[in-house]
């Protein structure tokens, strides 16, 4: 509950001018609930309508996209890019190309970046776009079209000092690739900083694909270590599918981990002798086939419809890598029941707030994703630097200065929770520790 009477005038506030947007709202109140911790030592803040101003976007961009399917049909889709926060370096967040992608989406992960990108210590400031085209089921010739036409409009909005995208759910390096073609294109020249999670022959990085699932896992491992355990003998889900998740139960498993299930969004699989990696990674990345295929080519697994029946399977650590709200309080409650002792978040936002609040009184071990799935903006940021100097890092240099961004990351998060009298709570010091480092930045720029 938020208390402090600043940030309850600023969220109501927020709330009456924008009603219809209940993710960035969650997202705002969450974070709001830890900041209560130290707004009352800054009376500054409410002077200078510091929370009024973090809250509220610096530039919103709606756009149409239209393009041209195979049957020459012509379709619509909205594009947006909101940018958030520059007070400590260029605006830098993923594109996310899903059905479901709207205004609070794109507003609540804009959010969450201002603070994720905070923690990796790099330059860089809060933003997030996407559009509601879902790539799904279309030829690389709809894709591509779409991507063009999509960039024809963002170009004029980014660069590699303004505002940097990336990749997200439904925009992986086909998608970059095509729309750093098409910038290419239109401006003329070669701005490698521009996008990350580029093709590596035209100036992407080494170990970026695997950053976000291996940073979740670093950064898990530093929460485990701080309790006198590790992944090693432990039975793990791994919600998810994707790049992030693939990449997390990798790791996982070769930390001592056995994950045992994972899912789309239609449904999930059940490998009591361990997810076969080579299996899922042709299956996903090669095929692009659902993970129901999985059930059908590796025996002694099983495919469950619905994916939401994952957290009934028993394990002693959950990692929820899939999308937002995708654990209710029902299925952090199944968790519980099934004796695990840890759910560590590698997507934006996954547990609700009755599930996180079910699992911090149960007492299990909880990270948010802000602070544990950090490492995919961190490794884009390496791939800035590389790009400006010019220069390609070889993959173990680049993993290696991953692991040491997350180590630095739970060490800012654990010393923020002491310093608020909540030892070892990851989302308090993840948001504080994220939150001083912008607000000090806006005080000393002005009213801007």
């Amino acid at each position: 509950m938020i208390t402090n009477d600043y940030l309850q005038r600023v969220l109501a506030d927020l709330q009456k001018n924008h009603p219809g947007e209940p993710e960035f709202l969650q997202a705002v109140e969450e974070i709001f609930e830890s900041l209560q911790l130290v707004v009352p030592n800054h009376p500054e803040w409410e002077e200078a309508g510091l929370m009024e101003r973090f809250v509220e976007p610096e530039r919103i961009v709606i756009f149409r996209v239209p393009w041209v399917d195979d049957n020459g049909k012509v379709q619509v889709n909205r594009g947006y890019r909101v940018q958030f926060n520059s007070a400590i370096g260029p605006y830098k967040g993923g594109l996310r190309f899903h059905p479901s992608v709207n205004l609070s989406i794109i507003k609540f992960l804009g959010f969450e970046q201002i603070l994720k990108n905070s923690l990796t210590t790099l330059p860089m400031g809060g933003g997030k776009g996407g559009s509601d085209f879902d790539p799904k089921g279309k030829s690389d010739g709809e894709v591509m079209r779409f991507c063009q036409s999509f960039m024809t409009e963002l170009y004029r909005h980014i660069g590699q000092f303004t505002d940097t995208p990336a990749g997200d759910i439904g925009v992986g390096a086909r998608e970059i690739g095509y729309m750093y073609g098409q910038y290419k294109k239109i401006v003329d020249r070669f701005e490698g900083g521009v996008l990350t999670g580029k093709g590596l022959t035209y100036g992407g990085s080494l170990a970026r694909t695997q950053a976000t699932g291996y940073g979740i896992c670093y950064f898990s491992d530093e929460v485990l270590k701080y309790h006198g355990k590790s992944f090693e003998g432990q039975t793990v889900i791994v919600s998810g599918s994707g790049n992030v998740a693939q990449y997390c139960a990798e790791k996982c498993m070769s930390l001592g981990g056995k994950v045992v299930a994972m899912s789309d969004s239609k449904g999930y699989i059940y490998d009591p002798n361990g997810i076969n990696l080579e299996v899922l990674f042709d299956i996903k990345q090669k095929r692009r086939e659902r993970i129901k295929v999985y059930a059908d080519e590796v025996p002694g697994s099983e495919y469950h419809e619905g994916c939401a029946g994952i957290w009934t399977v028993p394990c002693n650590i959950a990692m929820p890598c899939a999308s937002q709200n995708e654990m209710d309080v029902e299925g952090a409650k199944a968790l519980i029941a099934n004796g695990a002792f840890a759910v560590f978040e590698g997507a934006n936002m996954p547990l609700t707030p009755e599930a996180i609040a079910a699992v911090n009184e149960a007492g299990l071990l909880y990270t948010p994703g802000k602070a544990s799935n950090a490492g995919g903006v961190a490794t884009s940021g390496l791939e800035m630097s590389q790009n400006s100097i010019r220069m390609s890092w070889s993959f173990e240099e680049v993993d290696e200065k991953l692991h040491g961004i997350m180590k630095s990351i739970f060490n800012a998060c654990l010393a923020a929770s002491i310093e608020c009298g909540k030892p070892g709570d990851m989302m308090i010091g993840a948001n504080v520790a994220g939150f001083l480092k912008v607000a000090d930045a806006m005080m000393k720029q002005g009213v801007v």
